[in-house]
């Protein structure tokens, strides 16, 4: 279980009486949403497992003080009111924590309410404490539980998605460290896998939220600019949105018309991908039109004749219409989106829907939640998706971050459709190539492909496709898998079907590789371990246990000799750690032994719980800087312990940090900045349009106004049009952040951002 607590009253302080009411006042809540909803009315039960939930859960509080039985209310209200879940699930919310947390077992819940409530209770019980553990190995492994539960009932995960949203809400008293390591694992996997369920609404809050934690300034900031700018924005909107309104109103249509705002994690990842200020993003808010249609057979045509109307008034954008009406998207998404130029000159997107749309795109699968598998195309995507997840699943061995990535490719956010010479339609991921389409067909045409037609066009097997390709896929008689083919996949189906196929190749080498690496591993009296062989696979850079025992039995790698390697290269520490085996400390080593022989002098250990203080004056610094993103001081950065446990940076907006977050969170660590007189590289990326002098005038500004020290300084014209590269050293990023502004100021440079 995790027990996220928020900074609210502590309610010890309020009376029992008070408290008493404060509780069922809740529950009531939910009760009344629920029989205000379609579903049948089984209010026994739920009184039922309340009450149940509530004997079991009797003296236990949560971190802020409150009541714990509070939690599964609140899950059961989001499960019911947000996804629009039925009794079934609200009884599972209720009773979700009562296994883990209390003397009751799951057998206990299956004579009470029955297998089926049993069964969810149980499924929520096997993922509880999030789907990572604290070791990787475990990490991948709780993950394959969380996906075959999900894969037996899709309630299991929408009820998790319920309790990870509640988590979230009420994180404000966790340590720092530890909501880095909740918020990462929350924008890693969850948040994608709401918006693969169609949970649209619960996602957006799920990224706003850890995005809240994780930058909580720039969070501030920009939610502050979107406050001040509000009245003129609503202004701008019901000028635009009149006409428009009026119009549909003359043609007899039954409609609501809703403004709605960019949340702010899409702001901010616009401002970052566009090295933008919060004032050129200009596409803040989009218009919503949802109508009412008796009958499903008109939805379409009111969408159009809706388009059409909207069309006459504003002029289109001829590359930004989405029409996820004819084909929708593999989560269920359906809606026509187009894009017109506003009164004021920015462009804005409409949303066109009916109402049952709008609801499936609120509320996902949930939204017409069946419980026999097949009645409906919604079911149907949602089973075909599920069945990819198995095959996922198949895969034997995969290293946790593997798995991971190879999860991520399944929950896209972009997707494109192609079609086959026959007309069929597939549905795939952004970035998707022939082979991808090859092994979407079947394996065996995955696994026999050589190249592809796109359009009656020949080209290669890894040619990307965009939407609208017509794509036939050529073959050859006989298998011919190759190993960089991994790199040509976008799909997981297709890159877990290659790995299988190739392992299955490989296999006798890869058998001969273990047992040869087992047998060093007795020459030199060290115990088998995950982190050896991890620790082996880092010092050659393999990226699985596969390649590693592959490049033993062709003889690239020689063991004995890495094991002695890495016996002089590792800390003592860490390989008394691994090794347990007793280390002579050479007097060269830099981390000598205290008297004692347990630790290396002056290197105390690093306590997670705690905020982390990154300390550099005249070159010596406690940390290393991470050269997949290159943080300075000032950055939003967090800490990671090492093998050796020294502490590496990593800028929170770092691909590796997400992952690290997600799957490694109990060597994360909050960190502040101290003051230091060391400088840092940093990099500058300039645009604009060429004069003479421009070059000698930013050379000047920097060296001879602002005394920077310029390592680099390089500008290309092309067409009157210059782009520049700059780079400087600096104390903090607050400097680089002012000399782009100053940049900015010179006249012809259009833009200045660090890279």
């Amino acid at each position: 279980m995790i027990d996220h607590g928020n900074p609210l009253p502590r309610y010890p302080e309020s009376s029992p009486e008070e408290e008493e009411r404060m509780i069922e006042e809740a529950f009531q809540d939910v009760l009344n949403g629920y029989l205000k909803s379609n579903h049948r009315k089984k209010v026994e039960i739920i009184e039922r497992a309340y009450h149940f939930a509530k004997e079991a859960h009797k003296g236990i509080r949560r971190r802020s003080g409150e009541p714990y039985i509070m939690h599964p209310i609140a899950v059961a209200r989001i499960a019911s009111r947000e996804i629009g879940l039925g009794s079934t699930s609200i009884c599972a919310a209720l009773l979700h924590d009562v296994v883990e947390d209390t003397e009751y077992t799951v057998e206990d819940i299956r004579q009470h309410f029955g297998p089926k409530i049993a069964q969810l209770v149980e499924g929520l019980t096997k993922i509880s404490g999030g789907i990572f553990g604290e070791q990787a190995s475990a990490q991948a492994e709780n993950f394959r539980k969380l996906l075959l539960t999900m894969s037996e009932d899709i309630r299991v995960v929408l009820l998790k998605m319920a309790d990870r949203l509640h988590n979230m809400r009420t994180l404000g008293s966790m340590a720092p460290a530890k909501q880095y390591k909740i918020a990462g694992e929350t924008l890693y996997i969850y948040a994608p896998l709401a918006h693969r369920l169609g949970l649209f609404a619960i996602k957006t809050e799920l990224e706003d939220l850890s995005f809240k934690y994780e930058h909580p300034a720039a969070y501030e900031s920009i939610s502050q600019q979107i406050s001040n700018t509000e009245s003129e924005r609503h202004n701008i909107y019901r000028d635009f949105a009149a006409p428009i309104e009026s119009r549909l109103h003359d043609l007899g249509i039954r409609f609501e018309a809703k403004y709605r705002l960019k949340s702010v994690y899409s702001i901010w990842r616009k401002m970052e991908t566009k090295k933008i200020p919060f004032e050129e993003v200009y596409d803040l808010y989009a218009m919503r039109i949802i109508f009412d249609c008796d009958d499903p057979a008109d939805e379409k045509r009111i969408c159009w004749m809706i388009y059409s109307a909207i069309t006459d008034i504003y002029k289109l954008h001829p590359d930004r219409t989405r029409d996820w009406i004819s084909v929708p998207k593999a989560n269920g998404y359906q809606a026509l989106h187009l894009t017109v130029m506003g009164n004021d000159g920015n462009w804005v997107e409409i949303q066109i829907r009916s109402r049952r749309m709008d609801d499936i795109a609120e509320r996902g699968f949930a939204a017409h939640w069946k419980y026999k598998v097949g009645e409906g195309d919604e079911e149907s995507e949602l089973t075909v998706w599920l069945r990819t997840i198995k095959d996922i699943l198949d895969n034997p061995e995969p290293s946790a971050i593997d798995f991971l990535d190879t999860l991520k490719l399944n929950l896209f956010s972009s997707e494109i459709v192609v079609f086959t010479p026959k007309g069929e339609l597939l549905t795939l991921p952004a970035g998707a190539t022939v082979l991808d389409v090859a092994f979407a067909l079947h394996s065996h045409i995955g696994l026999c492909c050589i190249a592809g037609k796109v359009n009656h066009k020949l080209v290669p097997l890894n040619h990307r496709l965009s939407s609208g390709d017509q794509v036939e896929v050529l073959t050859s008689q006989n298998p011919n898998p190759q190993p960089e083919w991994v790199n040509f996949l976008a799909t997981a189906k297709a890159r877990t079907r290659l790995r299988q196929a190739l392992r299955k190749d490989r296999q006798p080498l890869i058998d001969r590789g273990r047992q040869e690496f087992d047998d060093a591993l007795l020459r030199h009296s060290i115990p088998p371990s995950n982190e050896i062989i991890t620790k082996v696979m880092g010092y050659y850079r393999l990226d699985s246990r596969d390649d590693l025992y592959i490049a033993i039995a062709r003889n690239d790698i020689d063991i004995d000799r890495s094991f002695t390697e890495l016996t002089k290269k590792s800390s003592p520490s860490f390989l008394r750690k691994i090794l347990r085996v007793s280390l002579p400390f050479t007097s060269s080593s830099k981390e000598k032994t205290a008297a004692t022989g347990s630790e290396p002098a002056g290197k105390p250990k690093i306590n997670p719980k705690e905020t982390y203080t990154l300390i550099s004056d005249h070159g010596a610094q406690n940390y290393r800087l991470s050269d997949c993103c290159n943080p300075i001081p000032g950055d939003d950065v967090m800490g990671f312990i090492e093998d050796d446990g020294s502490v590496t940076l990593h800028s929170l907006t770092c691909p590796r940090a997400a992952v690290l977050k997600a799957t490694y969170g109990s060597r994360i660590l909050s960190t502040r900045w101290k003051g230091g007189d060391t400088r840092f590289t940093a990099t500058v990326h300039m645009e604009g349009i060429d004069r003479h002098g421009i070059l000698q005038e930013i050379a000047s500004m920097i060296s001879l106004q602002l005394n920077i020290d310029i390592r680099q300084l390089s500008i290309e014209a092309v067409d009157e049009v210059f782009t520049g590269r700059l780079v400087i050293r600096v104390s903090n990023a607050a400097t680089v952040d002012d000399l782009c502004n100053r940049l900015k100021s010179i006249e012809g440079v259009s833009s200045a951002a660090r890279i």
